[in-house]
C-alpha cells in the first residue's frame, strides 16, 4: 500500500470525497474527532488500497456481529481441544507446577499481543487487520506474507477439527467408517459459514456459552474433589504435588536443567491452546460499533486467561498425577474423552455418566473451532483480495455481506480431512498441521512488529495516544516483551531434537520450516512488486478512521434499562 500526501489538485476532486478534504487538521484535533459524527476527512491520500476496507455498502461485508457475539467469541472462542485434551500432554511433559508456569508465561505473551492488537484494531476496524497492519505500518511484502501465512494456518486447521469431530463421535460409535462423520461435519461447518456472519455469530455465541459453562463446572467440580467432596470422599489436596512431584524431569534429565526443559516444553502446547484469541481483530470488520465493543472484549482477556486457562491447569495438576498411564493416550494422539485430563480425574473419583457429557462438550468445542477456522481463513483471503494480493474475483460479496468466493475456496481445503482415512496420507496431513502451529506464532510475532512501528510513528508524527479510543497499557514495553518472548519460543521450539539420541528429521522440519516459508513469501512479493519499507514519518495514521458512521463510537447503542445494563456488565 503506497501512501503519499494529497496534492492541492487532488483535494476535494476525487469521486466520493467531500469538499472538506482540503481542511487541515492537526493530529490531536483529528483524534479528538474520532468517535464523533463530524464530517472530517484526512489530508492524505491512500494509493492502491481498496476503499471497501473501510466502507460497508450494499454488496460488502455487513456489521452484523453484536456486542454479545464479540464478548463470547473473546471469552469462549479459544476454548477447544488444546485445553480439554492438549493440556494433558503439557501435564505429562512438565508436571503440575511446570505446566502451570508454562501456561501462565504464554498467557502473558497472549495478553501483550491482545492489547497491542486492540489499540490498532479499535483505531482501524478494517477487513483483514493482520494483513492491513503489516502493509500499512511496515511493507506491502510483509502484508502479503502475513496474509498468506495466516490464511494457511487457519485453512489447514479446518480439516483437523473436522477429523477430530469424527474421532470424538467414534467414542460412541466405533464401527462406522470415519469418512462418514467427516462428511457430516464438513457439510455442517460449511452451512454455518454460508448462512453468513450473523449465523456464525449466533452459532459461536451458543457453542461458546456451552464451553464456558462446562469449563466453569469442571473447575468447581475439581475444587470439590480437592477437598474430598466426591463419591469416594477421598481428600486429594496436594497429594500429587508431593508424589510424583511438582515438576517432571524432561527426557529423564536430572536436576534443575531437566525441570527447566520440562517447563519450556509446554510453550507449544500452551500456544496451541491460546490460538484464536486474536480472532477479535478478524471480526472487527463485521462488528457493530467496533470502537465500543472491541476494547470491551480486549480488556477482559486477561481475567479470562487467569480463570479459564490457569484455573483449569491448576485443577488438573492437583487431581491427576503427571505420570498417569491414561495421559499417555494424549501423547498417542487420541482425541476423545478418554484422553482428557478432566475425564481422568472424574473417573478416578468414580463419578458415572460425566465422561459422556465431557465427550459431548469436546465435540461442541471441535465444531466451534472448525466454524471459527473457516471464518477466520475466509475473511483473511477476502482481505488479501481487497489489498490486490490475490485475484480480484476472490473479493466478491453477496448482497447479504457474505464473501462467498473466499468461503468456497477456503472450504475446499477442508476436503483434506479425507487424507486421514489413509494412514500414510495422514502422516503428511499431520506435517501440515504442525507447520500451522508455527505459522500462528509467526503471525503473533509480526503483530508486535506492526504495533511497534505504529507506536513509534504516532510518537514521531506528534499524536497523543491518550486521546485514542483504546490505549494499550505499559507500551511499548508490553510489545517488546511479546516480541522477544515469541522470538525465543520460535527459535527453540524444536529443541528436543538436539538432545542426545533424540534427533528426528521430520520433527526438525515441521518445527522450523514455517520460518523459511514465511521469508520466501516476503521475498517473492518484495522482488516482484519492488516494495519498500515505509519510513515512520510516511506511515499513514489518518485515512480510514473517520467519515464512516458504521465505525463511530455510538453511544446511542448503549443500554438504558437496568436489565440491559446488567447484561452489559456480563457481556
Amino acid at each position: 500500500m503506497e501512501v503519499r500526501p494529497a496534492t492541492p489538485s487532488d483535494r476535494g476532486t476525487r469521486a466520493g470525497t467531500p469538499n472538506s478534504l482540503s481542511k487541515k487538521i492537526n493530529p490531536e484535533e483529528y483524534i479528538r474527532q474520532i468517535g464523533s459524527s463530524g464530517d472530517v476527512t484526512p489530508d492524505v491520500e491512500v494509493l492502491s488500497t481498496n476503499p471497501d476496507l473501510y466502507v460497508n455498502t450494499s454488496g460488502k461485508l455487513k456489521r452484523t456481529l453484536k456486542s454479545r457475539h464479540m464478548q463470547m467469541l473473546a471469552l469462549g472462542g479459544t476454548i477447544g481441544t488444546g485445553l480439554f485434551i492438549g493440556s494433558g500432554s503439557a501435564l505429562n511433559s512438565a508436571g503440575p507446577v511446570g505446566a502451570l508456569l508454562g501456561y501462565a508465561f504464554v498467557g502473558l505473551v497472549i495478553f501483550s499481543i491482545m492489547v497491542s492488537l486492540g489499540e490498532m484494531t479499535t483505531l482501524f476496524p478494517v477487513a483483514g487487520g493482520f494483513t492491513h497492519f503489516a502493509s500499512r505500518f511496515c511493507d506491502d511484502a510483509l502484508g502479503f506474507a502475513q496474509g498468506i501465512n495466516y490464511w494457511y494456518s487457519w485453512a489447514i486447521t479446518t480439516p483437523l477439527e473436522i477429523t477430530a469431530a469424527a474421532i470424538v463421535v467414534a467414542y460412541w460409535d466405533p464401527d462406522t467408517n470415519v469418512a462418514v462423520y467427516i462428511s457430516v461435519f464438513f457439510v455442517l461447518i460449511c452451512l454455518v459459514n454460508y448462512f453468513g456472519t450473523r449465523a456464525y455469530g449466533e452459532a459461536e455465541f451458543w457453542l461458546s456459552f456451552i464451553k464456558v459453562t462446562a469449563i466453569t463446572g469442571l473447575i468447581i467440580l475439581g475444587i470439590v474433589l480437592f477437598f474430598g467432596g466426591g463419591p469416594n470422599h477421598d481428600r486429594i489436596g496436594f497429594r500429587y504435588w508431593k508424589t510424583p512431584g511438582p515438576f517432571a524431569q524432561y527426557n529423564n534429565i536430572e536436576g534443575a536443567w531437566g525441570r527447566f526443559l520440562a517447563f519450556w516444553s509446554t510453550f507449544i502446547n500452551a500456544a496451541f491452546a491460546y490460538t484464536g484469541t486474536e480472532l477479535v481483530a478478524v471480526t472487527a470488520a463485521e462488528a457493530e460499533n467496533p470502537r465500543r465493543n472491541v476494547p470491551k472484549a480486549i480488556k477482559r482477556v486477561f481475567w479470562r486467561i487467569i480463570f479459564f486457562y490457569l484455573g483449569s491447569i491448576l485443577v488438573i495438576g492437583l487431581l491427576v498425577p503427571f505420570d498417569s498411564e491414561e495421559l499417555l493416550n494424549v501423547i498417542g494422539g487420541a482425541a476423545d474423552a478418554s484422553s482428557s485430563p478432566f475425564v481422568i480425574f472424574i473417573n478416578n473419583a468414580n463419578i458415572p455418566v460425566l465422561p459422556h457429557i465431557i465427550n459431548a462438550v469436546i465435540l461442541v468445542a471441535v465444531v466451534s473451532a472448525g466454524n471459527s477456522d473457516l471464518y477466520a481463513a475466509s475473511r483473511t483471503l477476502y482481505a488479501l483480495a481487497l489489498e490486490e494480493m490475490v485475484p480480484g474475483f476472490v473479493a466478491r460479496v453477496s448482497k447479504r455481506g457474505l464473501p462467498y468466493v473466499a468461503v468456497t475456496i477456503t472450504a475446499s481445503i477442508g476436503l483434506l480431512a479425507y487424507l486421514n482415512v489413509s494412514n500414510s496420507a495422514g502422516v503428511v496431513f499431520n506435517w501440515f498441521i504442525n507447520i500451522s502451529t508455527i505459522s500462528i506464532l509467526i503471525t503473533w510475532l509480526i503483530v508486535q512488529v506492526c504495533y511497534l512501528r505504529f507506536f513509534y510513528a504516532m510518537k514521531l508524527q506528534g499524536y497523543n495516544r491518550d486521546l485514542l479510543p483504546y490505549k494499550a497499557p505499559f507500551q511499548p514495553y508490553t510489545a517488546w516483551f511479546g516480541l522477544i518472548a515469541i522470538s525465543i519460543i520460535l527459535f527453540f521450539n524444536g529443541f528436543s531434537v538436539f538432545l542426545d539420541g533424540n534427533w528426528d528429521t521430520s520433527v526438525f522440519i515441521t518445527s522450523y520450516v514455517g520460518i523459511p516459508i514465511y521469508i520466501c513469501l516476503y521475498l517473492f512479493w518484495k522482488v516482484t512488486k519492488r516494495t519498500k519499507w515505509k519510513k515512520l514519518s510516511e506511515i499513514d495514521l489518518v485515512s480510514g478512521r473517520v467519515g464512516d458512521p458504521e465505525i463511530e463510537m455510538r453511544e446511542d447503542m448503549a443500554p438504558t434499562t437496568w436489565w440491559g445494563k446488567a447484561w452489559e456488565k456480563i457481556m
